[in-house]
Order: structure tokens, then sequence, then C-alpha cells
């Protein structure tokens, strides 16, 4: 297999991946803020949420729901600012993820990655991060 890349470019197809995997991995991952309610442990992130209040009326007290979950609508998420960063990270994500498949597959493919295309794939790696 011949590749489009120098010796730094496949480290940095490499590092793109694992940033990638990583940034996506702590987006879907509720654990962004950790505290307690009801004297018990909850967490959420910016669309999911474990161990979270619930409103019983057969009981008319609140209960707690012991389970992982994500919000039930996107207007269901807490805040516009929790749903603002949702809609950005997830995009940061997306981009960050096609970028590093992009380098990825320059490591396999000959002449699929110039110079111009990775300096452009830096820029969109900056504003993915």
């Amino acid at each position: 297999m011949a590749s489009s890349l120098t010796c730094a470019g496949v480290i940095w197809a490499f590092l793109s991946f694992l940033c990638a995997a990583a940034s996506c991995v702590g987006f879907f991952m509720p654990y962004w803020l950790l505290g307690s309610q009801l004297e018990k442990s909850v967490s959420f992130g910016t669309f999911r949420r474990c161990s979270y209040p619930v409103r019983d009326e057969s009981l008319q007290m609140t209960v707690m729901v012991e389970q992982c979950g994500r919000y039930a609508s996107f207007q269901a998420i807490p805040s516009a600012e929790w749903r603002i960063c949702t809609v950005v990270t997830g995009l940061g994500c997306g981009l960050l993820l096609l970028v590093a498949l992009t380098a990825l597959m320059g490591c396999c493919v000959s002449e699929l990655i110039s110079r111009t295309v990775g300096r452009v794939a830096g820029g969109i790696q900056f504003l993915g991060g």
C-alpha cells in the first residue's frame, strides 16, 4: 500500500484518530457533571443523564430513576446553553472524525492528501476542537 503522507503525517493521522475517538466518547458519556440529589449519586452530560428525579403522581412525591438515558427530545435538554453545547460539541466531534478518517485513508492511498488538503484539514481540526 502506498501512502500520500510523510512520517509526521502518519503520526498526525493516528493522533487525530485517537483524539477524535476520545472526544466522541466524552461527548456520548453522561459524566460531565457529577453530584448527588435525594441521597443518590447523579451525573449528566449534554444530552444524557444518569439517576434523575421524576415526579410520581400516584405516590405524590419525587422519586429517583436510577438508570442512564438520553433526553426524550431536543427541547427536553434543561437549558438553551446545554442545547447549544450539544449541537456545537456534536458538530465538533463530527468534523474531528471526518478529518481523522480521511487522514487514516491517506495512510493507505497514494495521492489522497496533498499539502493544501493537509492545511485545510488542520484548519478543520482547529474548528472542530
